[in-house]
């Protein structure tokens, strides 16, 4: 895949997969198999909504979560010169390699889960180093900084997002049919903002939250930062040329790896802030891909509520996390099996002998 460097006012065209919306000529069958358990209609609340649609995208009446991985993809940002993290940029590298050694919140979540958990390097600033967990596709050594010129060129855009397209294929053919997505960068909630902001057309004041712990001042800076941004760009921006104005690599390779998992039939676990303002891209780019989304949990993160909002979803989980990592998916994993697991296994009312309801 390969574009050439595009005026931002003009639309981006690049080969992206086709991405069907699922079909819902088994729909009456999914609820008719739901509402048959042995249970009162709707007890079991929103797991029965997020049963019925993993049926929908598996396109059967017993799904089933087979091999799911999370693929935590890490990236640096230029933009923290301007000083929009508490956290120095070498901090990306020290945190990913934190995920390699296992030590980190994610890792225990996904031991604890039954995930293959598996570290994407797009775009760290240093080297990480051989590892079994790393999947190094580096397309750079970070991005440029946002504030003052286009975070990467075209050609890092689409290498990037064709190492997406290629990760979500390698998955699929592991028999993965439930893929998660996390992240790691210094500076990356700017980075998700500003794509935030020029997507739902809402000023920064409503999309920039304080990330790792920005203070008052710091947070003030960071506004700035975006306003900044924003200002170099005609609106409204195409999704693909906003992601390459502000996005980090590794949003990018994540945008494709969504695109790819999804034009497969498989499922995609959203992690927070982060993770959704690239699926917020990708929706914006193609909004059949919502229909395979399921959006793990409400970010304690400023905005992030608001883009859920925007896209017209609502999360599984709200915890007040702002951690990131994927930390938010590995936790709504049980769920997704718990939703599978019963419209697989429970008992309906004829097959256990139960009388049901009178009409």
């Amino acid at each position: 895949m390969h574009a050439r460097g595009m005026d931002a006012r003009k639309e981006v065209v690049l080969p992206l997969p086709l991405i069907e919306p699922v079909a819902g000529d088994i729909d009456d069958a999914l609820w008719a198999a739901i509402n048959g358990k042995t249970k009162p209609v709707g007890a079991l609340g929103r797991l029965e909504a997020l049963a019925f649609q993993l049926g929908r995208v598996q396109g059967g009446l017993q799904p089933e979560i087979r091999r799911p991985e999370l693929m935590v993809f890490a990236g640096d940002h230029g933009v923290t010169v301007e000083g929009v993290s508490p956290y120095p940029a070498e901090v990306t590298a020290q945190m990913a390699r934190n995920f390699l050694q296992g030590g980190a919140a994610v890792n225990v979540f996904a031991r604890q889960n039954d995930l293959a958990l598996r570290v994407i390097d797009a775009g760290v600033k240093l080297e990480l180093g051989a590892h079994p967990a790393l999947v190094d596709r580096k397309v750079a050594r970070g991005t440029a900084n946002l504030a003052v010129a286009p975070a990467m060129t075209a050609d890092q855009r689409d290498r990037a997002v064709d190492a997406g397209l290629a990760l979500a294929a390698e998955a699929a053919a592991r028999g993965c049919n439930t893929l998660a997505f996390g992240d790691m960068g210094i500076g990356n909630t700017t980075a998700a903002a500003a794509v935030m902001a020029a997507l739902c057309d809402l000023p920064p004041e409503q999309c920039a939250g304080r990330g790792t712990g920005l203070d008052d001042a710091g947070l003030a800076r960071k506004i700035d930062v975006l306003k900044r941004a924003l200002a170099r760009c005609p609106r409204p921006l195409p999704p693909l040329e906003a992601v390459r104005q502000f996005a980090g690599l590794e949003q990018a390779m994540m945008f494709g790896a969504m695109m790819g998992a999804a034009s497969r039939g498989m499922t995609l676990v959203i992690d927070g802030f982060i993770v959704t303002a690239v699926a917020l891209a990708a929706w914006k780019q193609t909004p059949a891909i919502l229909d395979y989304c399921v959006f793990a949990h409400r970010s304690g993160e400023l905005g992030h509520g608001r883009m859920l909002d925007h896209i017209g979803v609502r999360p599984l989980l709200d915890l007040d996390m702002r951690l990131g990592e994927g930390t938010g998916a590995a936790l709504a994993m049980p769920l997704l099996r718990a939703a599978a697991g019963f419209l697989r296994e429970m008992a309906s009312f004829e097959s256990a002998g139960v009388s049901g309801r009178h009409a």
